[in-house]
């Protein structure tokens, strides 16, 4: 039987850990990166939410802002949310049925 050397053992041991750490290190820095994008992405929802008010205050009306392009956010994003779950109802409705014909 040969001679198993605890020191190598060891060394190899680390590497193999050090390798799973990096990879668990870059996981949480992007975890964290997406954290702050979203909050940032908050705020500045918050900020274009008070701008659109300032506007309509200033005499603007929603209907001219639409013209413009510029659409009340909130309403843009029910639009956008509903959409898409829709889009994501019916690809789930085709899925289903494709794993139901095999």
């Amino acid at each position: 039987m040969a001679t198993i050397d605890i020191e190598q053992t060891r060394t190899q041991a680390r590497a193999l850990l050090d390798s799973r750490i990096e990879s668990v290190t870059a996981l949480v820095k992007t975890r964290q990166r997406i954290t702050d994008l979203k909050k940032q992405l908050a705020d500045a929802e918050r900020e274009d939410k008070r701008a659109y008010v300032r506007a309509t205050k200033d005499g603007w009306s929603p209907e001219e802002l639409k013209k413009l392009g510029l659409e009340s956010g909130a309403a843009a994003r029910r639009r956008k949310t509903t959409n898409r779950a829709a889009g994501e109802n019916a690809a789930a409705a085709t899925e289903d049925e494709n794993h139901s014909e095999q």
